[in-house]
Formats: structure tokens, sequence, C-alpha cells
């Protein structure tokens, strides 16, 4: 068992970002039943989704003329924009099926608002409207934090980023993380998150 103030952060472990699904990340499917062993070892347990509306403007769809993986400017910044994913109440949005969410305290829900995205699992990409994982991991007496899940090029690295910047030590554990790598990103992000002071294990 680890320490009580460790938490670990299952990001986005859902159907959608794995193989078969509407924004599959390569491998994504290879990292749930380790992810599903190791969980247990933490006293605090935290789960997060992506949770859509249909009508999300990070979404192609959404933009006449923009193609998936396109970049636009929103009033928050430069946005990536998607396939249709995570949409709420989809079979796409849900858990994978061999993950025991069980186990979690609490799943965050984020990007649910349709005008702003959410990578991070703390703040939206306006990067100040919190999810309220932040109080809620302090309320449990929280100073460390391990990151696993999908995908470590987006929403684990903004996720660790954040967390690094809230003053948490942070942990990512690549092994059980995986990557979109959209030219370039997954070399940027780690580089981005080793100058940040989070640990890649």
């Amino acid at each position: 068992m680890r320490q009580d103030n460790e938490a670990i952060l299952v990001v986005d472990v859902q159907k959608d970002f794995c193989p078969g699904g509407a924004l599959a990340v390569p491998g994504g499917d290879e990292i749930v039943v380790p992810i599903t062993a190791l969980v247990p070892e933490f006293k605090v347990r935290v789960f997060t989704q992506d949770w859509h509306p249909a009508n999300h403007l990070s979404f192609a769809s959404q933009h006449q003329d923009l193609d998936p993986f396109t970049v636009t400017d929103m009033p928050y910044g430069p946005q990536i924009l998607w396939p249709d994913h995570c949409v709420i109440g989809s079979g796409g949005a849900a858990f994978h099926g061999r993950l025991d969410t069980r186990t979690a305290d609490i799943v965050i829900r984020k990007g649910f608002r349709r005008e702003i995205d959410s990578y991070s699992t703390f703040f939206e990409n306006d990067q100040s409207t919190p999810t309220g994982l932040d109080g809620y991991l302090r309320s449990r007496g929280v100073e460390r934090v391990t990151l696993v899940g999908l995908a470590t090029d987006f929403c684990v690295q903004y996720s660790a980023l954040d967390a690094a910047r809230l003053g948490y030590d942070v942990t990512v554990l690549e092994k059980l993380c995986r990557a979109i790598d959209l030219d370039g990103s997954l070399d940027a992000a780690r580089k981005s998150m080793a100058d940040a002071g989070v640990t890649l294990a």
C-alpha cells in the first residue's frame, strides 16, 4: 500500500480512446489490465472521463470546411479540432470494459461545457475554470499524484503540468500511458513535463 498522501489519477481510459473508438490512441487497450491491477495500491483513487455534448466546439463537425486535427482559434487560444468523441451518455464515452471502476473514490468529468475543451483533469483549457479535482485532493490530504492513462501527450500531460503548478509531487508512469503523437507531440510533452519537474517513470 502506498502512503496516505498519495493519489492515482486514471485519465480517460474510455472506449473512444481505445482501438476501434472514434479517437483511438494506438495501443490504448494495452494499459487497461495493468492499471486495474495497480489502482488498489493507492489510498486515494480518482478516475476521469472526457464528457462532451454532441455539439462541442472542439469537434471538427461543428466548423464548416475544417477537418479533424486542424487547428482553429478559440477565445482561450489555439484549439485542435477532433473527431466527435466521448459524447455524453454514448458507448464511446464509457470506461473500457476491462477497467475495474468499482475501485474509484470519485469520477471527474470534464469537457461538458460546449464552448471550451478540457484536456487537464484540474482545469479546462482556459487554465482558470476548475474541475473541482484540486479541492477534492486537498480535502483528502493528498500531496503526491501518480498519473496513468490516455493520452500521454494531451490529457495526461496537461494534468501533470497543472498538478505540478498546483504544488503536487507528480509522477507519470509512462508504461501505463499511450500517446497520440501528432507531429512530434509526444517528445514535446515529455520535455515540457520534465522541465516542470514531473517525474517520468
